[in-house]
């Protein structure tokens, strides 16, 4: 199969690894690309430009394209890791959750792909006047932060319907199937972040993991509990979905009083080093349900390569060419 996605950058499968901060480092997505897909590597709003060009540097161990997710505005307080992420030259940099359409030109005059995540149409609409490359439809059921306004098939539908970017979609992809259908839908590719949770190159710890292999589908919840406990600067529409736990069902709906409270900001940050995951948090989307201990096994991903160590699927050749500039051509 050809589509835009696999076309521009290479792809033997029309998926991209989410870039997710804490979990995804160059490893993961070093090996996310080695496997046909497109990795991306997940830097957070603390990452120093040091970082970023390590973690560029392991990524691109695998030879193939990879890419970078940043968050603009965690770049209005800092802007030095965009420097270091264009010294690095990935194929793909998202850019979201802010003002990212004043990075737009300097990547894509570096040469470098640019996208950016959306969750509404009128989001959607912005990304195609702002020039970006690639909009990435997520929908609410997706892990980690993002909006909570609409499903991931309502939007993708919407946004297919309404702009002429090539568009990827996110949120609650967690199977070969879930690629299978948002490729029906028209979208040219998937964009997956919580189905490699599991993998061994990913930087989850082992007691995260074991909460995702307990997961059901119902044990996720989206809010802004964790972000205003660490005092973030995210932009308040953009909430986290994570595995719900006892400190977000304490927190949630007192926000304004969380935000006051010193002592429950220090609780989580004792939580976090402690890994006591009854108050930290597990940043996951709704998949999680799916996850496995082997991480994405062949049976999930019937058709399409998973990194290596992590199911021992092997790379798929590279499909012909083709002339598809869109959606999926056989």
């Amino acid at each position: 199969m050809r589509t835009w996605l696999t076309e521009t950058f290479g792809l033997a499968v029309p998926v991209v690894g989410a870039p997710m901060a804490g979990a995804g480092s160059g490893r993961l997505a070093g090996a996310v690309s080695a496997a046909g897909a497109l990795g991306m590597i997940g830097a957070g709003h603390a990452a120093s430009p040091h970082w970023v060009t390590e973690q560029c540097r392991l990524a691109a161990g695998s030879g193939r394209p990879f890419g970078v997710g940043l968050m603009a505005w965690a770049l209005e307080l800092d802007a030095a890791p965009l420097e270091a992420v264009i010294a690095a030259r990935p194929a793909l940099v998202s850019v979201s959750f802010g003002r990212y359409a004043r990075h737009t030109r300097a990547l894509q005059d570096a040469g470098i792909a640019v996208a950016t995540q959306v969750g509404s149409l009128a989001e959607a609409r912005e990304a195609e006047r702002a020039g970006v490359d690639l909009v990435v439809a997520r929908g609410g059921e997706g892990g980690g932060h993002g909006r909570n306004d609409v499903a991931t098939l309502p939007l993708l539908q919407l946004v297919l319907d309404t702009i002429s970017t090539p568009v990827v979609a996110a949120g609650g992809i967690a199977t070969a199937r879930g690629v299978a259908a948002v490729l029906a839908a028209g979208a040219a590719g998937a964009w997956v972040g919580t189905a490699f949770l599991a993998c061994r190159e990913a930087d989850t710890p082992a007691p995260a993991r074991q909460r995702l292999f307990d997961a059901t589908d119902t044990d996720t919840a989206y809010g802004r509990v964790f972000d205003v406990a660490q005092r973030l600067a995210w932009p308040p529409e953009y909430g986290g979905r994570a595995l719900r736990n006892a400190w977000f069902d304490r927190w949630e709906g007192h926000e304004e009083e969380l935000l006051a409270d010193d002592g429950a900001a220090a609780e989580l940050s004792r939580a976090r080093a402690e890994q006591d995951l009854d108050v930290a948090y597990v940043y996951a989307g709704q998949g999680a349900a799916r996850l496995e201990r082997d991480g994405p096994p062949r049976t999930r991903w019937p058709s399409w390569p998973a990194p290596g160590s992590c199911c021992g699927a092997p790379r798929a050749p590279s499909p012909e060419p083709s002339s598809a500039t869109g959606t999926l051509v056989p």
